[in-house]
């Protein structure tokens, strides 16, 4: 379940934070300037919208961690730019980047620590280097879930200059909302929650029976103390990892 969950969890996380689709939103922009490259495009494309008498286009905005576009609606005029202004500067948008990205590297390395220590072509695992692993995969789940928790709860107001009502004055009437990034991370971080959690039996070995002959023995295959289990051919094969 943790070799499984754990690196599904981290595509799941990687793919939300290189995708901008955190957030989207609306808006209805008046083309009444003369000369427009929007309107000129847009009438290209046969998108022009009349609104009354005065023609508007429907223009959709998403914005990621690293990536912000906009894209005239029912139209394949887009356009994708990196993140600038204030919604770069903002406070909240860099802590969620630094958690993101810190647990991405968390979850990197409690995979290849919880695949040593499995070590499925052995019959011993190393069980504290499993579990450590875990640990940290555990840590990198709670960490994206921090980060997905800081955007959402700010969503509408990252990016919003605080001596004005709206962030940019071209978009008067945007209205913002969650978008299909923030769903991809929150199961990515509840993926990598549960299988860091599964690794994390690994601390706690399994409680083996005493010798039969020897109660002060131990009867680990291991250690090969008990003549019994020494004596046995047809041991099963899984309790060696007692």
């Amino acid at each position: 379940m943790g070799i499984v969950f754990a690196p599904l969890g981290l595509v799941l996380v990687f793919t939300a934070a290189i995708t901008p689709q955190w957030r989207e939103g609306q808006a209805r922009l008046s083309m009444t300037g003369p000369g427009s490259l929007l309107r000129s495009g847009a009438k290209g494309q046969g998108m022009g919208v009349r609104s009354g008498s005065v023609e508007a286009l429907l223009l959709l905005r998403s914005d990621g961690l690293w990536e912000s576009c906009l894209q005239v609606e029912h139209s394949e005029l887009k356009q994708c730019w990196p993140v600038a202004g204030p919604y770069q500067r903002d406070p909240r948008v860099r802590l969620a980047q630094g958690l993101v990205l810190t647990s991405l590297f968390l979850c990197g390395t409690g995979i290849v620590l919880a695949c040593i220590g499995v070590r499925c072509w052995t019959d011993l695992p190393l069980r504290g280097v499993a579990a450590s692993g875990g640990l940290l995969v555990v840590t990198a789940g709670l960490l994206s879930l921090t980060a997905l928790g800081v955007y959402t709860h700010n969503l509408r107001r990252l990016g919003m200059d605080p001596s004005q009502r709206i962030s940019n004055p071209r978009f008067p009437h945007l209205s913002l909302h969650a978008a299909g990034s923030l769903y991809f991370g929150w199961l990515g971080s509840c993926l990598q929650v549960l299988g860091g959690s599964a690794l994390l039996f690994s601390f706690k070995r399994p409680r083996c029976p005493t010798c039969p002959s020897g109660p002060e023995l131990p009867v680990c295959p291991a250690c090969r103390s008990c003549p019994e289990i020494t004596n046995k051919t047809d041991m099963d094969v899984y309790e060696v990892s007692c």
